[in-house]
C-alpha cells in the first residue's frame, strides 16, 4: 500500500494501527522508529492535564482590606483574542487595589528547539506566567486607520510603506505597518515580547486601575483559587485548533500545580517517570505544543498514549474534544469517515494520530507519521487519506 502512494516515496514513514481493546497491531510499519511528532505532542499535554485537573485553576487570590492580591497559575485565557474567559474578565473588573505576585518560574519566553525566525507568527507566541491577550497584538483597519489591541502598542507603531503588512523587530515591541497593503478584511496577529512589568501595565490599562507588583515579604499566607469553567473550550483550542500558546500554558499550569513553580523540564521529567511503566519506548519531550524539533516519539508510543486518554475520559469526551474528519478543526481537509484525530505539522513533517469507528462500531487507534518529505503537504495528506480509506475497508 505504501509503495503505491507517490508522496511517500522519498519520505520517512512509520505507522501503527490497533484495535482499542487489543495489544496486537493490525498494521505496523516501522512503528518502533523515532519520528518528529510536531503537534502530536499535544496528546501528551492533554493526557497530563486530564490526569492532574478536575477543574482548571485560573488564578490564586487573597483579599486583604482593600487590596486584592493575586498570583498566576499559568492560565492563558485572560483577554484572549479567540478564547475569552468572561469569568476572569469579571473578576478583574471589581473595584479593588490590585497587587500581583509573580510565581516562582524558570520559563523561557521561547521553548527549546523552537525556530528563532518564527517569533513574529501567532503560533510562536511567547511563554509567560500570566498570558494576556494571548501574548499577541491584534491589528485591524478601522475607518481606514490601523487599530492595535492592546491599544497601548499604538504608540509603538511605525507606518512604513516599504515594509510587509506587519512586522515586529525581534528585540523590541516596535511594529512596522504598511497601510498601503493592509485592507479592511485583514485581522493580523503578532506576538509581543512579554515581561511581568508589561503584564501589569496592560492589565492596568484594561481595568483602568493601577496594578502593583508585590515584594516577597508581602505574600499572603493562604491563597484562594478561582477555577475556570472553560475547560472544554481550552481543550478544544489545543486539540481542534492546535493552539500552541494554550498547550504551553497547560503544561505550565501542571508544573505550578505539582511543584508550586513553573518549570517545564521538571514537570516533563516527572511525567515521563510516572508513565514509564506503560510507555513502550522512552520519549524525547521538551515542550507542551510540539513546536520544538527536539521532540521524538514512536508511533507505538502514541498508540499507548491514545489508549490511556480513552481510559481516562471515554469516547464521548474524545468526540467532543478532538477534531472530526471532514467537519471540524484541523481535520476539515481529511475526507474520511468517523475519524477523531490530532494532526502534527512542521515544515517537511506531517502526522495524524487518533481513533476511527468502523461500520460495525469497533474503535481502532492509529498513528501515521510522515517525516522529511519535500512534496507539498496536500499530497502527504492525500496519501494518509488513502491509507486510512484502505484500512477502513479491510478492518471491520
Amino acid at each position: 500500500m505504501l509503495k503505491k502512494i507517490p508522496a511517500f516515496q522519498q519520505a520517512h514513514v512509520a505507522l501503527s494501527v490497533e484495535p482499542l481493546n487489543s495489544l496486537k497491531p493490525k498494521a505496523f510499519y516501522q512503528g518502533e522508529n523515532y519520528m518528529t511528532p510536531a503537534s502530536n505532542i499535544k496528546l501528551l499535554t492533554f493526557l497530563a492535564a486530564i490526569q492532574n485537573f478536575d477543574s482548571l485553576p485560573a488564578l490564586y487570590f487573597n483579599k486583604q482590606d482593600s487590596i486584592m492580591h493575586f498570583k498566576a497559575t499559568g492560565y492563558p485565557l485572560l483577554l484572549h483574542p479567540f478564547y475569552p474567559d468572561p469569568k476572569l474578565d469579571f473578576f478583574f473588573n471589581q473595584k479593588y487595589n490590585w497587587c500581583y505576585h509573580p510565581p516562582k518560574s524558570t520559563l523561557n519566553r521561547l521553548g527549546e528547539g523552537w525556530s528563532w525566525d518564527d517569533y513574529h507568527y501567532y503560533y510562536s507566541a511567547e511563554n509567560s506566567p500570566f498570558p494576556i491577550y494571548g501574548n499577541t497584538t491584534r491589528v485591524t483597519l478601522v475607518s481606514c486607520k490601523p487599530q492595535l489591541i492592546p491599544k497601548a502598542f499604538e504608540k509603538n507603531m511605525v507606518l512604513d510603506t516599504l515594509s510587509k503588512k506587519l512586522y515586529r523587530k525581534r528585540s523590541q515591541n516596535l511594529y512596522h505597518l504598511n497601510p498601503r497593503i493592509l485592507n479592511k478584511k485583514d485581522t493580523l496577529y503578532i506576538p509581543f515580547i512579554t515581561s511581568d512589568s508589561l503584564f501589569i501595565s496592560l492589565l492596568g490599562d484594561h481595568i483602568n486601575r493601577s496594578v502593583e507588583q508585590s515584594k516577597a515579604l508581602e505574600t499572603p499566607p493562604n491563597w484562594n483559587i478561582l477555577f475556570s469553567n472553560q475547560e472544554a473550550m481550552l481543550y478544544q483550542a489545543m486539540l481542534q485548533d492546535s493552539d500552541n500558546g494554550v498547550a504551553e500554558s497547560l503544561l505550565t499550569m501542571i508544573s505550578q500545580n505539582n511543584f508550586e513553580e513553573m518549570n517545564i523540564e521538571k514537570i516533563i521529567d516527572s511525567l515521563k517517570l510516572k508513565w514509564s511503566k506503560w510507555l513502550p519506548d522512552p520519549i524525547q519531550w521538551v515542550d507542551g505544543s510540539g513546536i520544538s524539533r527536539y521532540n521524538m516519539m514512536t508511533p507505538r508510543t502514541l498508540i499507548a498514549v491514545l489508549k490511556k486518554i480513552h481510559s481516562e475520559v471515554g469516547f464521548e469526551n474524545i468526540k467532543n474534544f478532538f477534531p472530526k474528519s471532514g467537519s471540524s478543526g484541523t481535520l476539515k481537509n481529511y475526507p474520511v469517515k468517523e475519524v477523531y484525530a490530532k494532526t502534527g505539522t512542521l515544515r517537511h513533517n506531517h502526522n495524524l494520530s487518533g481513533y476511527w469507528i468502523s461500520k460495525k462500531g469497533n474503535i481502532y487507534v492509529f498513528s501515521i507519521m510522515a517525516n522529511h518529505f519535500t512534496t507539498p503537504i496536500s499530497e502527504i495528506r492525500h496519501g494518509i487519506t488513502e491509507l486510512l480509506t484502505q484500512f477502513q475497508k479491510r478492518l471491520k
